[in-house]
């Protein structure tokens, strides 16, 4: 599926790859309770935002400044990077970002199975009809 966005150039991110990247992240602002990860869009195909978040993990290119705050702020210790926090790379903010998305996923799921209880809840389902 990850075949399916913009490639990286020499570990430059075309700008619609950028902007799938602060869809994601706003995306994964808004993601409330639900089990499921959230998703965007690209080219009309529907892409979680890991996906995103996975696709920039190789790129070089520095995070506008908007972006580094919507990331530092979700971190539970502050940022230490090498350099000011307006030299955070997209590597770096997809990887924290890719972090959060599996500790929301372990989170909202509490541990449990999430497709085996789907699978045992439709058995239950049809068993009562």
């Amino acid at each position: 599926m990850s075949n399916a966005l913009p490639p990286l150039h020499e570990g430059h991110a075309p700008i619609t790859l950028q902007q799938l990247f602060r869809e994601a992240l706003y995306a994964f602002e808004e993601w409330d309770a639900e089990v499921t990860e959230p998703i965007v869009t690209f080219d009309g195909r529907i892409f979680p935002v890991s996906v995103v978040f996975e696709a920039m993990r190789e790129c070089t290119d520095i995070v506008p400044n908007n972006i580094v705050s919507a990331v530092t702020e979700r971190l539970t210790k502050p940022w230490a990077g090498e350099g000011p926090l307006d030299t955070m790379t997209f590597s770096t903010a997809a990887r924290v970002m890719g972090v959060l998305v599996r500790k929301r996923l372990l989170a909202v799921s509490n541990g449990v199975d999430v497709v085996a209880v789907a699978v045992t809840g439709q058995a239950t389902e049809k068993s009562d009809r």
